[in-house]
């Protein structure tokens, strides 16, 4: 678009925007965990008037970064939209929506009597009785006195209380959840046991019906939840205990925790901790199979959509790769083919043969890339199928790292063909570590064509003109 100024002013009234306020109005759901919001749709952004971080990504900033990484837009676009544009939108600014002042952290009063907890988990959720006293006896599950919630407390190294989650014992209706206001997310609900391992899991239901599912010998191990898929908790048990060297990630069987246990492996890794392993309910979740043990009809597991479509586009990619032998100079053909991608993503037309033709550059682009991998492994002695590589492509693919919008991934492909021009074009003779880097680029390109492939099949917006994309207020990560 067109050079547009913004003085000062302009810009810092665009990024003290409340984000609240802005996503409420694009009819998203946020939730209020203590002076921040969480947005539903993506549990690992937390919103604090006109700031916002990613806790998955360890990134944040304000509204205009916001608008432009989640709305694809570009800076002069944001800060339009977030003045009020066309549309004469007056979005709050922080001062008028601000949190309220944190509250000290305080457990809720404590009932008499244990019996409508004892009921709604044994009778309802299926836990074991006997789990559920050991928890009870030990104080870390009550009901309480005013709403007769079950309350599952989180202790901190010296046994005081520092976290407490909530769960409604009511059948009727979707049951209340939620943490006590000022719980610290470091201490939520576990046990720890005496063996090496460690299990993971996403709230004390969860973690209760594992237990229930495999009694024997449990009290010997270790067990934490996360109050959703954030890692605080997991690595504080971690750091308290030394004794704990082997993770079990058992999280929900669904997109959310697919991509979490790939998240938490990374982390996990960088802090030295290699024996990770994942465990997977059969239905979406333990509870669910533990219903399933019992005869009801449980809630079915869901499978990472981009896993599902990564082995189809992957499929077509051995046969591309042996049609382009007969083209003299991949290199070019590579360049040639970028070039018409970008003429097609700027162009924006809404045609679905467009759509198609994008797709078939991607496609095209990926395989030329393997095409070149596979003759610098042959020229490097360690000759390889295509369909070799195309194994190696899908094996490296990570769901939780495959973010970004079509202007990103595009300027992934720009840099990896930079990368590639770069070291085919430096004097002298290449050594093995240019050659393996130069194999790494290309693998890289591939993947990153492949992934903007599936980006394009699995995002129906990314291909609607820029002012369409605004009006219709959507986003789709």
């Amino acid at each position: 678009m067109a050079y547009v100024h913004f003085t000062d002013e302009e810009k810092q009234r665009a990024n003290s925007v409340d984000l609240v306020d802005f996503l409420k109005r694009q009819g998203e759901q946020l939730i209020r965990s203590g002076p921040e919001w969480r947005w539903k749709r993506h549990d690992s952004v937390t919103i604090r008037g006109s700031e916002w971080f990613r806790h998955s990504r360890k990134e944040g900033g304000r509204a205009i970064d916001f608008v432009q990484g989640f709305y694809n837009l570009s800076f002069p676009e944001a800060v339009q939209w977030l003045l009020g544009g066309e549309a004469g939108v007056e979005w709050n600014q922080t001062s008028k929506s601000s949190p309220a002042p944190k509250r000290e952290f305080a457990l809720p009063g404590v009932n008499s009597d244990m019996r409508r907890v004892f009921a709604y988990l044994i009778k309802q959720r299926f836990i074991d009785r006997d789990v559920i006293t050991h928890f009870a006896h030990e104080k870390l599950i009550y009901e309480d006195k005013e709403y007769h919630n079950a309350v599952f407390v989180g202790l901190d190294e010296n046994g005081t209380a520092r976290h407490a989650h909530k769960r409604g014992t009511y059948t009727q209706g979707e049951a209340y959840k939620g943490n006590v206001e000022g719980s610290d997310p470091r201490y939520s609900f576990h046990w720890i046991g005496r063996s090496s391992k460690l299990y993971v899991f996403e709230a004390p239901v969860d973690m209760l019906s594992f237990i229930t599912l495999h009694r024997p010998g449990w009290k010997e191990h270790s067990y934490v939840t996360l109050d959703g898929v954030s890692e605080h908790a997991m690595l504080q048990q971690l750091r308290q205990n030394s004794h704990l060297k082997d993770v079990i990630l058992c999280l929900d069987h669904d997109e959310a925790g697919i991509e979490a246990n790939g998240r938490l492996k990374d982390m996990l890794a960088e802090d030295g901790y290699t024996n990770t392993a994942v465990r997977q309910s059969i239905y979406k979740d333990w509870n669910e199979d533990l219903k399933a043990k019992h005869g009801m009809e449980p809630i079915p597991a869901e499978e990472h959509p981009k896993l599902i479509l990564l082995p189809q586009v992957c499929a077509v990619l051995p046969d591309l790769c042996s049609a382009l032998g007969t083209h003299r100079d991949i290199r070019t053909f590579l360049i040639d083919c970028f070039q018409r991608l970008e003429s097609l993503v700027n162009s924006r037309k809404t045609a679905p043969e467009n759509t198609d033709t994008v797709k078939e550059c991607l496609e095209c682009m990926a395989a030329g890339s393997l095409f070149l991998a596979k003759e610098l492994c042959r020229q490097m002695g360690r000759p390889v199928t295509a369909e070799q590589l195309v194994q190696k492509l899908q094996s490296s693919y990570r769901p939780h790292v495959d973010r970004g919008w079509l202007r990103t991934r595009m300027e992934d492909i720009r840099r990896d063909l930079t990368d590639i021009d770069r070291i085919t074009h430096k004097p002298g003779i290449r050594g093995v570590e240019d050659q393996r880097y130069l194999g790494s680029s290309y693998l890289r390109l591939a993947l990153d064509c492949v992934r903007t492939r599936m980006f394009i099949e699995l995002g129906p917006q990314v291909m609607l003109p820029k002012q369409d994309q605004t009006r219709n207020l959507t986003m789709t990560m």
